[in-house]
């Protein structure tokens, strides 16, 4: 089987590990990856473990051109199944996996919230796009999670076509390290015996982590370290004016590891999230987790004890924050509700179920 991964960008993000981790359990299934815009860092990532990666370099959401060359991408690679990933990605992948003959077509969706996607607004129009390629397309919908589902569901997508499968995180990319530890503090500044409070996601206003900010203003032996970078971070140091000495801005990062190894506890205090890969990965670090929103969380059987889960307000965080670190005398051990090989096992099972129900299956069957 031929499989190809559509993904609207590259760079270093969720939903683009996500990517990364489902192709290394992927084995026997031949896959490449096509990227809408941006490589990034993943692109070097994919393209190290064997899988090619094309980029179509598409200029913006409306560049109609990107249509018809994915459309030849398609057809010269003679693939079975195109599976879509992002928004964007979605949209053009569906139509031109139909328009280029693909009978199987898949979409995953990550970043569904309520009221916005990918951390930008939904208008009538957006859902409108979306619901049209998805009715072209035909084929099944993976959601992250039961959240993901019910939003889904109440765009309009019928539950009959969505499945759900939760993302993953591979262990041993995030297990916790001393020296590590010991680096990363020095490289971002930060004393060895400093107690250390995370951040860990996009720097939007939906994360909130301007709660933090307020959060550990009156803690004043608590460092606040925020990983990752966008649209609020200038609004967000701007109020950390007043401690700056104690709020660290490290920027993004190509991988997680390092800065949750710096830090002694987490903090997510997102009000809108899709699956939260931030508290997973904290978690399979050794940390204690407070967290507002974390659908896996709330799906998990039996309930994750060094996680948290509080009301998006500076007070409660705050004293949550001081309980915890005055509590804590050494790393927890590493908890890992969701591992990758889960991830990729599920989508290679629905993949055999689309081989399986195809006219040339059936016929054989016969």
């Amino acid at each position: 089987m031929r499989v190809l991964h559509v993904i609207t960008g590259l760079n270093a993000g969720g939903a683009e590990h996500q990517l990364r981790l489902l192709l290394r359990g992927l084995d026997g299934i031949e896959c490449e990856v096509v990227t809408l815009t941006d490589p990034g860092p993943v692109a070097d990532a994919i393209r190290a473990d064997g899988v090619p990666v094309h980029v179509l370099r598409m200029r913006g959401n409306n560049d109609v051109t990107a249509l018809p060359r994915l459309v030849r991408l398609i057809r010269a690679g003679r693939f079975d199944v195109v599976h879509t990933h992002l928004y964007r990605a979605c949209v053009y992948g569906r139509v031109a996996a139909r328009l280029a003959g693909v009978r199987h077509v898949v979409a995953t969706e990550h970043s569904l919230g309520d009221g916005q996607i990918e951390g930008r607004r939904t208008t009538a129009a957006v859902r409108a796009l979306y619901l049209a390629a998805e009715r072209i397309a035909a084929g099944p919908t993976v959601a992250v999670s039961q959240a993901v589902e019910q939003r889904l569901v109440a765009w309009g997508v019928r539950p009959s076509r969505i499945t759900v499968i939760p993302n993953g995180i591979d262990p041993a990319e995030l297990a916790f390290d001393e020296r590590r530890r010991r680096a990363t503090r020095a490289r971002y500044g930060i004393a060895a015996d400093a107690r250390v409070v995370g951040g860990l996601g996009r720097l939007e206003p939906t994360k909130r982590f301007d709660i933090l900010i307020e959060a550990v203003r009156t803690l004043p032996d608590v460092t606040l370290l925020l990983v990752g970078d966008g649209s609020a971070r200038q609004q967000l140091e701007a109020q950390a004016k007043c401690i700056a000495d104690r709020v660290v801005f490290a920027g993004a990062t190509d991988h997680a590891r390092d800065a949750l190894c710096a830090m002694d506890l987490l903090a997510a205090p997102s009000e809108q999230e899709t699956f939260n890969l931030a508290v997973l990965e904290a978690l399979a670090n050794g940390l204690r987790v407070l967290y507002t929103t974390c659908p896996p969380l709330d799906e998990v059987a039996e309930p994750v004890v060094v996680a948290t889960k509080l009301p998006p307000e500076a007070a409660r965080y705050r004293e949550a924050i001081r309980v915890e670190l005055s509590t804590m005398d050494a790393r927890d051990a590493a908890q890992t509700p969701y591992a990758a090989g889960a991830l990729a096992d599920a989508v290679r099972d629905l993949y055999a179920n689309l081989a399986n129900r195809s006219p040339q299956a059936a016929g054989k069957r016969r």
